[in-house]
């Protein structure tokens, strides 16, 4: 019996780091405030789109950029149709974006195919100030290229990240999770993480970038989880990523069990990857530079993800419960207040439509979903290839 106790406590004091941290974080977030220039430019902005397959949205994605309240002489937009065997290079085309095709079965990746155009056509890129990366299948709100310009019209910023969204939220219960996951993920824990670090995550949709950072970097990460890897790279290298919750654009998250498997496997499963790579240089930073925002950023990768969380508070609290009294008991039940603070406080500052609160309840399904899908990430072997996820046949927006 005392071992077993031993473990419940060993387990809640490891817990007590991620559950402070995303206390930290929440509260940061109430005091987040968007940097911006003192005077708004309106900067050449080009928009590049890498897309694997993707004849279904890219000419929706064209239409929305292009359909920005942004002047068009000073917007160009360029395709990366890579590896495709569909008809995106020529929908793209038609509806007036530069192509480039790019065939390489070998060196396959979004990274990949970033870096080889941001290596090879600087020439015709290169007269641009900012260039933003968005996915094939994105819907931009009006406003979005008017925000950009204006976050990097900064010359404190010069990486920046927009906040991402859902478009088909009232979809079902997985879209609806997702669209409370991201008000979280990708706007609460972005403050947060500005806050108390300096510098926000690339979400890998939806970032801007100054032109001449992208001709010296190219896009030298290849991982499934390349746009986390870039932050850690830059943040190395003293560049921080800002983040600006008023440049909005909404992907549309999938409604089938099998195709949000796929696609969690994958962006997990890289995360979980990343942090075994990052760990050690980060604290080698922290040790050598003496500076705390090294230990925020690791906090901000090595934090579990929410679903994660759920089950080991859930595995922490029944424990205590069975076996621990007093400060224990106290100690996991503050778990379940912070996790309830930090979820509604995601919603709160997104201002989260009614549906997406109303599905909150259906949570426990998610997580009993999230079970094997974490069991099969540690006995399967990754993978680093580009795989297209199946999108929906109907759009929905806000």
């Amino acid at each position: 019996m005392i071992i077993f106790e031993v473990i419940v406590k060993s387990l809640l004091v490891m817990l007590a780091l991620p559950a402070g941290y995303l206390l930290l974080c929440t509260i940061a977030a109430y005091l987040f405030r968007k940097e911006t220039a003192a005077e708004r430019r309106l900067l050449h902005i080009g928009v590049l789109i890498p897309a694997h397959n993707e004849e279904e949205g890219i000419v929706h994605s064209i239409e929305g950029i292009l359909a920005c309240d942004y002047p068009a002489n000073l917007l160009k937009v360029y395709v990366i149709a890579d590896n495709c065997t569909d008809n995106t290079a020529e929908k793209a085309r038609n509806t007036g974006a530069l192509v480039f095709e790019r065939f390489d079965t070998i060196n396959r990746g979004k990274g990949q195919a970033l870096d080889w155009f941001l290596k090879n056509f600087a020439e015709i890129y290169g007269h641009t100030d900012v260039i933003t990366i968005i996915d094939a299948d994105v819907s931009p709100e009006r406003n979005y290229l008017l925000e950009i310009s204006a976050s990097l019209s900064n010359p404190k910023i010069q990486v920046v990240q927009a906040f991402n969204s859902v478009s088909n939220y009232n979809a079902g219960w997985r879209p609806a999770l997702s669209d409370a996951a991201f008000n979280v993920f990708c706007h609460l824990r972005m403050a947060g993480s500005v806050r108390l670090a300096g510098t926000a995550v690339l979400k890998g949709n939806g970032m801007a970038f100054k032109t001449e950072l992208l001709e010296q970097y190219g896009w030298p990460c290849h991982s499934v989880v390349e746009d986390m890897e870039f932050t850690l790279l830059l943040l190395v290298d003293g560049i921080n990523v800002g983040y600006n919750p008023d440049a909005v654009i909404r992907s549309e998250m999938v409604t089938s069990g099998k195709s949000a498997t796929s696609q969690r496997n994958r962006w997990e499963g890289g995360r979980f990857m990343l942090v075994r790579r990052m760990t050690l240089p980060l604290l080698k930073l922290f040790v050598k530079k003496g500076q705390a925002h090294y230990l925020f950023a690791l906090a901000e990768l090595a934090t579990p993800p929410l679903s994660l969380l759920v089950m080991l508070f859930s595995i922490a609290s029944a424990g205590t419960l069975l076996l621990l009294n007093g400060t224990w008991v106290i100690l996991a039940a503050s778990f379940w207040l912070i996790l309830v603070f930090y979820v509604i406080s995601g919603q709160i500052q997104r201002r989260a439509p009614l549906s997406t609160w109303l599905y909150l309840a259906t949570a426990p399904l998610y997580i009993l979903w999230k079970i094997p899908l974490y069991a099969a990430m540690i006995l399967k072997k990754k993978s680093t290839a580009w795989v297209r996820t199946e999108r929906e046949t109907g759009r929905q927006h806000r």
